[in-house]
């Protein structure tokens, strides 16, 4: 089976670039545009068209891709049915970076009480990777930041966690420096909920995308940022930083995301409602969403 046609056909379909998932799937470009022949070949019909505006779907390649994606994922569950785990379900989970030290160790005590005799496999990524795996069928449930709502995959929201600025020249907002600040990027939303809250400080020439990377700037460096509430306390109780008592907290939400086909099962069901449990304030399901 050359399913490795069928993935460099649904990749190319997000990144509409040859060259960009050439260096995604670390391939050659030629490697690419063979693949993108043969599977064009067997179907006996166009998928894309190349032009100096970039590269498009054509009407049949349009028609191909949910058929594409559902051969991708049910090829994945196969290989999990027969997989590397002696006949044990394995369960793929993707949870965001920065919500590692959250609930983590507690996450996984609570699956496999809920699932004995499956097998887990956890991974710290970023949001679009993970909603790009939740679509192949390479990870079972994703615990993120930013959903790319999509037909099939299915997002909730589960709670938020909240950042707080600290800073370690001043505890007053007004006397923020711009020069030493350091913006936030833990999500896609942030910048744009960041602005509203500080419009003199959206221009900042320097910006992190990682909690972890934005405590060790402030203890290396010094300067003001917004960082996990746990990593605020921290900070303030060694006296490395003092908080920034009159700036807003920002809230991020966290979502968990799973394909439509796995909405209904009965461990993936059990999986979400651990999840809510874990962020949310009352382990009450919240409002649900599936994008389109």
């Amino acid at each position: 089976m050359q399913i490795e046609l069928i993935q460099t056909f649904i990749d190319l379909c997000e990144t509409r670039s040859f060259n960009r998932t050439a260096e995604r799937l670390s391939v050659t470009q030629s490697t690419v545009s063979g693949r993108v022949r043969a599977l064009e070949g067997s179907l006996g019909h166009r998928l894309f068209t190349r032009s100096r505006a970039g590269t498009e779907l054509t009407t049949e390649g349009l028609r191909f891709a949910p058929h594409a994606r559902a051969l991708l994922h049910a090829w994945t569950e196969a290989r999990h049915a027969v997989g590397d785990s002696g006949g044990v379900l394995t369960m793929r989970i993707g949870i965001q970076s920065d919500l590692v030290t959250l609930h983590f160790s507690e996450l996984i005590g609570d699956f496999r009480a809920a699932l004995p005799g499956t097998a887990f496999l956890f991974e710290a990524d970023y949001s679009a990777q993970m909603c790009s795996d939740l679509m192949t069928g390479a990870e079972d449930l994703a615990i993120l930041f930013s959903p790319r709502y999509h037909p099939d995959l299915h997002f909730e929201t589960v709670g938020e966690i909240t950042y707080l600025m600290v800073s370690t020249e001043t505890d007053r907002l007004s006397d923020v420096r711009q020069e030493t600040y350091i913006m936030p990027h833990y999500s896609y939303a942030m910048p744009q909920l960041h602005a509203a809250l500080h419009p003199r400080l959206a221009t900042a020439s320097l910006s992190i995308g990682q909690n972890t990377a934005m405590v060790l700037l402030l203890r290396s460096l010094g300067g003001t940022a917004y960082v996990h509430r746990p990593s605020a306390e921290e900070l303030i109780r060694a006296g490395t930083c003092r908080a920034v008592a009159d700036a807003a907290p920002i809230q991020q939400p966290v979502f968990a995301g799973l394909h439509v086909r796995n909405r209904h099962r009965s461990a993936h069901r059990r999986m979400l409602q651990i999840v809510r449990g874990r962020f949310g304030p009352s382990g009450a399901a919240p409002a649900r969403r599936r994008g389109a």
